[in-house]
């Protein structure tokens, strides 16, 4: 027969109360050394910039006659240097400019790009230019720095009758 008096109830309490303490204080022992592990990552931010134009005259230089395309679709392809590629998608502002921008640890920082024109929404001026297949470069900014691409030039269909 098995008797338990309130004294041996009493001890058993505590000990389990003592373990369970042992056991939150070990979680957050852990919990603290993962949080001070990762704060220790430096962060890392890139950003690139570009630009879409219209070439209205489809004479390859900017003037009065050509204008911004707001709404045109730009793909920046990135690879790390952990090797991981990143794609990201952009849509050109009403001033014609798009941005991609990406904080991430250093050690997985950007190390090359290669950004291309996707599509042209607008009405008249949806045919790529010449040259405007894509860029790829080299990204060696430090960080908060940024990248700028060389403007991405449509054209229309056909030449205005005023461009002649």
């Amino acid at each position: 027969m098995l008797k338990i008096t309130s004294k041996g109830f009493f001890k058993k309490s505590i000990i389990m109360e003592s373990q369970k303490k042992k056991l939150v204080m070990g979680f957050f022992g852990f919990l603290l050394t993962i949080i001070s592990f990762a704060s220790n990552v430096e962060a890392w931010t890139g950003e690139i910039h570009g630009r879409v134009v219209c070439d209205v005259c489809g004479d390859s230089s900017i003037g009065p006659e050509d204008h911004v395309l707001e709404g045109a679709e730009v793909a920046v392809l990135c690879i790390t240097k952990s090797g991981e590629v990143l794609n990201y998608q952009a849509f050109t502002n009403a001033k014609g400019m798009y941005t991609v921008a990406e904080t991430m640890p250093e050690s997985d920082r950007w190390d090359a790009c290669l950004a291309r024109p996707i599509s042209s929404f607008h009405d008249h001026c949806s045919h790529l230019g010449e040259g405007s297949a894509g860029v790829k470069f080299t990204y060696n900014h430090p960080s908060g720095y940024f990248h700028t691409v060389k403007p991405f030039v449509y054209r229309h269909a056909s030449v205005p009758t005023y461009c002649i």
